[in-house]
């Protein structure tokens, strides 16, 4: 049961503020304590932010990751950049995200960086707060590297990158962490097409060791790069196999998809929490109060308010600040008053 009833959640990314922008393309020009005094600051810009809009659950923006993906590859051995594999002009699009080939056995000797980040928020977050990290998981992980020599393919890649993931996992445990959300966007845009049964044994072996340890969440979108999807829009190909996902909660897009399958969100209520995507964080449209609350009656027809939760559809971070905070408080504020 969610710890709130209508918990209001995000799923991890919030938008960095100009200032950072521009700084993260200018880093020679600052030293390690310019560094380290931007990151403190950006975290307690994406903490004000959250806070103030009204939400349960905050995570620190992830203001330190310049890409949801290959931002870990900044820790991982045995990978080096392919510029040749991505398009460099035209519309923004998946090919245009940098890959990275495989040259050596993957290795993360100082893990994935995802505890500083957790210690971080915890020092600077306000008490009263739920504490969410957020991290890939293996498989989504793998999406952006070539296999090489080393590798056949991008199952045995996946594979390479479980006991990475499950050992940062542990350790944000260790840590304190209250909630992680394990990110595979990469296993619904796919589930179309690929072995669902496979996605939901990888997920379950990653996570094995901190299953009843903290509060297990899992992120399940369609793609939003440059603000645009790259799978099959539809839920319908994860079920019955994602239900036995060992989550306490399941966050899913549903806003982009214009609740045509929310009637479907009742299977996963029956064996976990769920999450709902009420905000479109691809649409410069602000949605009214009234219009999340619309959006949560819909979902409370197929899951019980004591186990639904709302957030906006993926990630904050390709939507602008300014539409941000006032898509989350007007969803903030839905919420409170449906509770």
């Amino acid at each position: 049961m969610q710890p709130i009833p209508i918990k209001t959640t995000v799923v991890g990314s919030w938008p960095f503020p100009s200032w950072l922008e521009f700084a993260s393309e200018n880093l020679d020009k600052f030293g390690p304590a310019d560094i380290n005094e931007m990151i403190e600051d950006a975290v307690v810009n994406a903490i004000h932010d959250q806070v103030t809009a009204g939400l349960d659950v905050i995570t620190d923006g992830e203001q330190t990751r310049l890409d949801f993906n290959l931002s870990f590859y900044g820790f991982i051995k045995g990978i080096q950049p392919n510029h040749e594999e991505t398009r460099k002009f035209g519309s923004p699009a998946h090919d245009q995200r940098g890959k990275h080939t495989i040259i050596e056995p993957l290795t993360a000797p100082k893990g994935l960086g995802v505890v500083e980040e957790y210690t971080r928020l915890k020092r600077l977050a306000p008490a009263d707060k739920i504490l969410k990290a957020s991290i890939p998981g293996p498989y989504t992980l793998s999406g952006r590297m070539v296999a090489g020599e080393i590798y056949k393919d991008r199952w045995e890649i996946t594979e390479a990158l479980l006991p990475i993931v499950a050992k940062e996992l542990e350790d944000l445990v260790a840590a304190g962490a209250q909630e992680i959300c394990i990110d595979e966007p990469s296993m619904s845009c796919y589930a179309y097409k690929e072995d669902t049964k496979r996605f939901v044994d990888i997920f379950n072996r990653t996570v094995k060791n901190i299953v009843g340890k903290t509060r297990i969440a899992t992120h399940l979108c369609f793609g939003n790069y440059k603000g645009r999807s790259v799978g099959k829009k539809t839920i319908a190909p994860m079920l019955p196999d994602f239900l036995d996902l060992k989550v306490d909660e399941l966050h899913s897009e549903m806003t982009v998809l214009n609740f045509a399958e929310v009637h479907l969100l009742e299977r996963f209520a029956e064996k976990m929490d769920v999450a709902v995507g009420v905000i479109d964080v691809k649409s410069y449209y602000i949605e009214t109060v009234e219009d999340v609350r619309e959006r949560i009656e819909k979902c409370l027809k197929y899951v019980p308010a004591e186990k639904l939760a709302v957030a906006p559809d993926c990630g904050m971070s390709q939507t602008a600040r300014w539409a941000t905070k006032q898509k989350i408080a007007n969803m903030c504020a839905a919420a409170k008053q449906m509770r």
